[in-house]
């Protein structure tokens, strides 16, 4: 991770929404919407990691592959490298969609078994004829599962072959060959034993580095999104209810939720006296969500004005933003973070 970053952004999202039609009743007319993703904004830039956090649900999948456009967003506005990526479309759209990649969660449902490790990492470069011939192709290709550490006699085999942490590398590789400047990783190390987890997230760190690519980095590990992140975003019901610098996130975390996540971290047994918040009740669902702030039916903090209005995601101080009502309530002392009310 580079610590010295260009001022200019590498990706501009704004207000990005995405919404799912949603079966209705038998009889009923009205059409109703899965708010997948509402109202994300956040920008990225050159040689950064932006880590995404959030339980199952929240829409962090489905934002990084909106970004993609491998969904097309339903409202929103994303700006690469200064271009509007929402109306590129034909040679334009294949020509941008070259220099971003994505690497998925699972490593062996994304990558083709019929095909050879070989075809897999050279399918990029074919599809954007890169090279005029096929020596030349497989050059890169065999250059490129070195960078990743796979030895290059696997060319010829096939990913039924491999082990879980091989096959991650092969999709790494697919994802790099093309030498993007964007990667989103889809959760890429929760399959994996943790061993080769450590393995992956320093290949990815090495990558970084002598490639200088940025990276949206999805997760629901906050370990993971601690260790490899430059700045975190929270994301709720397919909001984004925190975001800060990753070492602010973790010494100060300002929204209930954010909170909630931190406590539920493991700690080693002389930090147990640390107490954990126990969010209420479960997941709200994305086909009708609360009323007012989105995190009011768990929120141990909750009052009136909770239920009623919903808080905007505000600069607290220091590029730390939060989206809560009582934010500048939640603040950190000897340690311990000040709640208005106890949990329950």
């Amino acid at each position: 991770m580079s610590e010295n970053m260009s001022q200019t952004p590498l990706l501009e999202v704004n207000h990005l929404r995405k919404l799912f039609p949603a079966k209705s009743g038998f009889l009923s007319r009205e059409k109703t919407f899965i708010k997948a993703v509402d109202d994300v904004s956040f920008t990225l830039m050159p040689r950064e990691t932006l880590g995404v956090v959030g339980e199952s649900g929240c829409g962090k999948s489905t934002m990084g592959r909106s970004v993609l456009r491998l969904i097309q967003p339903t409202e929103g506005e994303i700006i690469y490298k200064g271009q509007d990526f929402m109306k590129a479309s034909g040679a334009e759209l294949r020509k941008m969609r070259s220099d971003m990649q994505i690497i998925f969660q699972d490593p062996y449902a994304s990558l083709n078994p019929r095909m050879t490790v070989g075809e897999i990492i050279a399918e990029p470069l074919n599809i954007q004829k890169k090279f005029s011939s096929k020596e030349e192709t497989r050059e890169h290709v065999i250059k490129t599962m070195e960078v990743v550490g796979l030895n290059p006699k696997y060319y010829n085999r096939y990913p039924h072959e491999f082990s879980g942490g091989q096959r991650q590398r092969i999709g790494i590789a697919r994802a790099i060959v093309l030498r993007p400047s964007l990667i989103v990783c889809d959760e890429p190390v929760s399959a994996l034993d943790v061993s080769i987890q450590s393995q992956v997230l320093n290949l990815l760190d090495d990558l970084q580095e002598s490639m200088g690519m940025a990276y949206i980095f999805i997760s629901h590990n906050l370990s993971v999104i601690k260790h490899i992140s430059d700045r975190v975003m929270v994301m709720y019901l397919g909001h984004v209810v925190e975001m800060a610098d990753k070492t602010e996130l973790f010494s100060n975390p300002s929204h209930p939720y954010t909170q909630a996540l931190m406590s539920a971290i493991p700690l080693p047994e002389r930090h147990t006296k640390r107490k954990k918040i126990l969010l209420q009740g479960d997941l709200p669902s994305p086909a009708n969500p609360p009323s007012g702030c989105i995190f009011h039916t768990r929120c141990f903090m909750a009052q009136d004005i909770c239920s009623k209005e919903k808080p905007e995601l505000k600069d607290i101080g220091g590029g730390h933003f939060c989206a809560c009502h009582f934010c500048d309530k939640c603040q950190k002392a000897d340690g311990s973070v000040l709640l208005k009310k106890e949990p329950q």
